[in-house]
């Protein structure tokens, strides 16, 4: 128990994805200071996306992780200083999953008709996520904040009549549209009844083809920050793709099949202890796990109003569990 001069002094870690933050707390007042996030290093050993995560979880802390500007330019040096400027891996990946409005999985659920002769489905700059179709019943995916003409259904997925609406509206509001007024944005199951689309449509029109952004960082980070290269990113009939960058692209970002060979960015960490004074009421024990628990939300809180997103705290456990020392 801590009560002489009803003062103690508290040491324990701050975590943030495995960097440590000093904070100061005392009467009050929050003073937070942290160094950079991450420490980045090149390694020119051209590997898959999946070898070069797992070189750099065993040697590191995983492949680079980029969550602010700040780290940008910390990324960028680093390929400078190494001399190299094409292509590298960092933790970037997407998992793709297309999905129809109305949830159909029966049979014909994967029917697909792209236009392979232009590489569709591309993923232009990393923000097309929803599927027209459009001359020769051909398919595009693109940007779901389009405004196009679309295609509902009613009756039944095995038995739909398709209706065309001229109206343009971007995916989501076609979507409600169809839902209020039919059953659904169309699934198209098979040539058949694409070629019943085709002879609807004039130009292009939204169908309920469609997939959820699915954005990760390999450390479990969350995808806040992007820096994306106005380029294709043909995605084929790949179930995942996976993030390069160059700093001959000035640290843009863009996707390539994971199973290319390529050098690679691992990212470590910089950790410290601090200590912590706190002042309490004679009658209060600061080891109780309740008090404990409560004061690690109080500091949560206040990171995060200091602009300090996914940091973990945890105490330094001392003597037993304890982690109170009496202030000499």
């Amino acid at each position: 128990m801590c009560i002489r001069n009803s003062r103690c002094l508290l040491q324990r870690r701050i975590t943030m994805k495995g960097i440590l933050l000093g904070v100061f707390f005392l009467a009050n007042s929050l003073v937070l200071s942290s160094g950079l996030t991450h420490h980045y290093r090149f390694f020119g050993q051209p590997l898959t996306w999946a070898e070069a995560q797992a070189y750099c979880r065993r040697t590191h802390a995983d492949l680079a992780t980029v969550e602010n500007s700040e780290e940008l330019d910390l990324l960028l040096d680093t390929l400078r200083s190494a001399g190299y400027s094409s292509n590298v891996w960092i933790g970037l990946y997407s998992e793709i999953d297309w999905k129809w409005s109305d949830s159909y999985t029966g049979t014909g659920a994967d029917y697909r008709h792209w236009r392979s002769d232009l590489n569709e489905p591309e993923f232009e700059s990393a923000r097309q996520f929803c599927v027209n179709s459009g001359s020769a019943g051909n398919w595009w995916d693109d940007d779901c904040a389009l405004k196009l003409p679309f295609i509902c259904y009613s009756g039944t997925p095995e038995s739909a009549i398709f209706s065309l609406q001229s109206e343009q509206r971007n995916w989501s509001s076609a979507q409600r549209f169809c839902r209020e007024n039919f059953v659904d944005l169309a699934t198209v199951k098979t040539d058949a009844e694409n070629q019943i689309l085709d002879n609807k449509i004039d130009s292009s029109a939204w169908i309920g083809l469609y997939r959820d952004p699915n954005l990760f960082w390999s450390d479990g980070s969350d995808f806040l920050f992007s820096n994306w290269d106005s380029v294709i990113n043909p995605i084929g009939s790949m179930p995942v793709i996976c993030g390069v960058t160059s700093s001959g692209r000035l640290g843009k970002w863009r996707f390539l099949p994971c199973e290319t060979k390529l050098p690679f960015v691992c990212y470590s960490v910089f950790r410290k202890v601090v200590k912590l004074r706190l002042n309490v009421e004679n009658a209060v024990d600061p080891n109780d796990p309740v008090l404990k628990a409560n004061i690690l939300t109080k500091l949560q809180d206040r990171l995060q109003q200091s602009g300090v997103s996914g940091a973990a705290l945890k105490w330094r456990e001392r003597h037993a569990g304890g982690v109170f020392l009496r202030e000499q």
